[in-house]
């Protein structure tokens, strides 16, 4: 994509926008709500047109050729939209045909992704009494029953308990070893993780784009002269309440159970520890910045331009 906008009214919900985005990688693209992903995803989808720029989606304009980029991708939404009385044999049969399959195509595609999401006990089972992880994976189902090379998953995990996100995340990484690739949207930096590549969108435009381990190095997120350290307080509420605002942190983050701090090389530790003494505090432990640590920085920097 080179340059791509949204614009209603006067309001620009995605501005000047260019990726480009490799085969066979999982690719997170993140944001706060209301930065513009879900209005970039919906034009990569050929649903929105978009007010300037171009795209191009396994090789189709998404303006011209909008009907080819639907025919040629997966999606799956953050909420569950598959139809709830229906089973999970007949949601599958139904988006099947939708895409033009019929009798042993059908059939050959829905044994593979009912195997491939371990379905098979449910599978005459109503959606809508699925758990939320099952309900993923039949959307995830149904968004691979065409054999698209390209699938966007938006919040795939958004709700559903730990397990199932793992488990969920496995398919992924299945599914990306297998050539396809994934373009994710999440809200969870451990998922951001274990993304090849990530582009982050703020206030509608792109702020920034690399590997989370090139995004960790950036020099904005941990400064010359600046140090990040970890230091285990209890409670941890009350640990970061008594750091803000001290002289000598930069910044501090509740992460877990523990305080992340930013503070100058030449901090006087002993000094940070006396300001948490009334509290039961453990050692200092000297740390990488993670990719919260980056995002965070990151929008808060932009917040005060």
């Amino acid at each position: 994509m080179s340059g791509l906008g949204r614009r209603f009214g006067d309001f620009w919900a995605v501005k000047d926008l260019s990726l480009t985005v490799e085969k066979g990688t999982i690719f997170g693209f993140l944001g706060p709500n209301g930065s513009g992903k879900s209005t970039a995803i919906r034009m990569l989808c050929g649903l929105l047109e978009p007010s300037e720029g171009s795209a191009t989606v396994n090789g189709f304009d998404v303006v011209r050729e909008s009907e080819a980029v639907k025919r040629s991708i997966g999606y799956m939404s953050q909420a569950f939209s598959l139809y709830r009385d229906l089973t999970v044999r007949e949601n599958l049969d139904f988006f099947g045909g939708v895409y033009g399959l019929r009798g042993a195509r059908l059939q050959e595609r829905k044994d593979k992704v009912i195997e491939l999401t371990g379905l098979a006990p449910y599978v005459d089972r109503r959606a809508g009494q699925l758990s939320g992880g099952w309900k993923q994976r039949l959307a995830l189902s149904a968004s691979l029953i065409h054999e698209p090379d390209l699938v966007f998953l938006d919040e795939p995990t958004a709700g559903i308990d730990p397990v199932a996100r793992r488990d969920l995340w496995d398919l992924l990484f299945q599914l990306a070893g297998e050539g396809k690739t994934l373009f994710v949207t999440t809200h969870y930096m451990d998922e951001a993780e274990r993304c090849s590549d990530i582009a982050y969108i703020y206030l509608s435009k792109l702020m920034v784009r690399g590997t989370p381990a090139e995004l960790k190095a950036l020099p904005e997120v941990s400064p010359a002269g600046t140090r990040r350290w970890a230091l285990s307080v209890e409670p941890p509420a009350q640990g970061l309440m008594a750091l803000k605002g001290h002289p000598e942190v930069i910044d501090v983050t509740l992460v877990e159970s523990e305080l992340h701090l930013l503070v100058p090389e030449s901090a006087n530790l002993a000094s940070i520890r006396d300001a948490v003494s009334g509290l039961k505090v453990g050692e200092f432990r000297a740390i990488e910045p993670s990719l919260e640590d980056v995002f965070v920085t990151l929008t808060r920097g932009m917040a005060k331009v």
